[in-house]
This record gives C-alpha cells, structure tokens and sequence, in this order.
C-alpha cells in the first residue's frame, strides 16, 4: 500500500468549488490529511489556519508567485509559519514570459536561487515547480528547465517534480528526476487521459485513470527526494469526484 501519510492535494484542483469551508470538506472526506495551499491563501494565514484545524487538516506545502516573494516576502514567512508548513513553490512565471529567451530564464534561475537562501535562512525549502514549457530549448540544446537550474547552481532551489508535465512536453521524467535528484523534495501525482479522451478537462485524467504509471513513478519521485507527493488536476470535470478517485486509486497501490 502507498503510504498516505505523505499525501496531499493541491487546492487548484478544487478551486470551482469555491467557499474554502465545502473545499476541506471535500479533501477531508476523500480521506487526506494534508494540502498545498495556492498562494492567495496566505494573505489570509489566521483564518485558513483556523479552517484547516476545524477540519483536523495540515499543510504540506504552499505555492505562492513570483510577485508575492519579490513585494511581500515578509507577508509569505509569516504565513509558512502561522500555518506550520515548510515548502514553497513558485508554481509559474505570468503567460506572457513563458517563450523568454535563454538569458530571461537565467536571470530567473539566480533571482530563484537567491530567494532560496533568504528562505532557507527562515526554515523554509523554496522551490520551483515546472510545465512542459520549460522543456524549450532556449540556447542551443539546452532548455529553459536546465538554465534554470545552471543558473541557480550553488544555491538550495529545490524542485518541486510535475511528473505528468514533465511527459506532456515529450521528456522521460525517471530520466529527469534521477538527474536533478538532489533538488527534488516534492511530486506533482496526476494523470494524462488516453489519447482523445477527456478534451473537455484538457486531456487530464484522475489519478489511475489515465495512461501514466503510477506505481512505477510514485517509486522513483520517492527514490528521487521526494517528501510529498502532492495530487492535483488541472481541469477537472467533477473536483470532488477527482479527489475521492485519486485517492482510493493510491491508497490501494503497491508502492
């Protein structure tokens, strides 16, 4: 059986359900224990951490923007530790920088590594967490991911594994995770529906439900670093149903 206790669901996943209240709800009775906050939730920390101990819920982990960490960093530490959770991502760069050139994602490579040692200094692993957009090659065969990484060399940037993005932009992601291994302290757990099948969710599928192997991958994001494996679905037609689905699926795997 896989082992729970180091689930967690990110929040996005139910975000069309609205009142925070019917969220934990739904996350408590599909059986986690934990979350990944969104970063709006941590202007409001006295409140969420209030909600989340009525539903006898914890957090794993937040992500938060790149906007928030450069105008409110203070804001964000105060956050991590009135909800009691110690990673943090950065989930994105705004849509209009996703085609930047090799020495945009540079650039943002050293500003990620520089965060990652003023967090560090507060008790907080901050990473990044990819798309398949950053597996472009940005300077020669090099892609954005890498640079990133190159850039941030030296530094505690830690990555946060979106392993069903990592296969949307055509790379092997055991190939990838064993690579940058020493970086990784979290997994994103989602599906990739079979070929034609929900168009209307963006091709994501349930955990379980779609053509990814999960007790295989779930074994080496562990093997990798990997401290929480974190569910998500980026469009789900029934979030609640989603939750409760991913689930059952992991809490019966062999892993």
């Amino acid at each position: 059986m896989a082992n729970t206790d180091i689930l967690s669901i990110q929040l996005y996943t139910l975000r069309s359900l609205g009142d925070l209240d019917r969220v934990l709800d739904v996350v408590k009775q599909a059986g986690y224990g934990h979350v990944e906050l969104i970063g709006s939730h941590l202007e409001d920390a006295e409140n969420v951490r209030a909600k989340l101990d009525a539903h006898g819920l914890k957090v794993s982990s937040s992500h938060v923007s790149l906007a928030a960490l450069r105008e409110r960093l203070d804001l964000v530490v105060r956050a991590c530790h009135t909800l009691g959770f110690a990673q943090l991502f950065m989930p994105a760069v705004p849509p209009e920088q996703r085609q930047g050139d090799a020495p945009f994602w540079h650039a943002l490579g050293r500003e990620l590594g520089q965060l990652a040692e003023r967090l560090r200094d507060q008790g907080i692993t901050f990473g990044y967490h990819n798309h398949h957009w950053e597996l472009s090659p940005k300077q020669e065969s090099k892609t954005a991911l890498e640079l990133i990484f190159e850039a941030a060399e030296g530094t505690p940037l830690a990555w946060q594994v979106d392993v069903a993005w990592l296969v949307r932009g055509g790379a092997d992601p055991k190939r990838w995770m064993e690579r940058y291994r020493d970086r990784i302290v979290s997994a994103h757990v989602k599906d990739i529906a079979p070929p034609g099948q929900n168009e209307d969710q963006d091709g994501w599928a349930d955990v379980g439900a779609g053509v990814l192997d999960w007790r295989d991958l779930w074994q080496a994001a562990r093997a990798a670093g990997a401290r929480w494996m974190v569910v998500e679905h980026d469009k789900p037609a029934d979030p609640a149903g989603t939750a409760r689905a991913s689930y059952a699926f992991i809490s019966r795997m062999g892993a």
